[in-house]
């Protein structure tokens, strides 16, 4: 897995950088599996100050883009502590990846529940042209 972590109109401390390496590392137990069946993942992680001149006080901004095997997974947030920005973040990714995942496991359950009642001759319908 490959980490870009990039600050905009403001200084990357060691801290902040350790806090969303820690974030970006809980969402490998989804990509492990990705990973060791040869795709390549790639995070693009910014943080910084959306402005200066808030009246309301310092807004920060964080963006997270994850590809994995050409799918892209994306999530931005605005709050008033970059902490929280991060972890709303990570929420948000880590649902949108399970999403994707039970997705393609129903799938293939689905087709191959088809595919077994067609052998079996309890339907006539063809799984894969979906005719009688």
């Amino acid at each position: 897995m490959q980490i870009n972590l990039q600050g905009k109109n403001m200084e990357l401390t060691e801290a902040i950088k350790d806090y969303v390496l820690k974030r970006v590392t809980n969402l490998e137990k989804l990509l492990s599996s990705i990973e060791k069946d040869g795709g390549e993942v790639l995070v693009n992680f910014e943080v910084g100050q959306s402005t200066k001149r808030h009246k309301s006080g310092v807004i920060f901004h964080s963006d997270c883009l994850i590809n994995i095997k050409g799918k892209e997974f994306y999530s931005s947030s605005d709050k008033e502590d970059l902490y929280s920005a991060i972890d709303e973040i990570k929420e948000s990714l880590f649902n949108d990846i399970q999403k994707n995942k039970d997705r393609k496991q129903t799938l293939f359950r689905r087709g191959a529940m088809s595919i077994k009642k067609m052998l079996k001759g309890l339907t006539r319908r063809n799984p894969f042209t979906s005719k009688y």
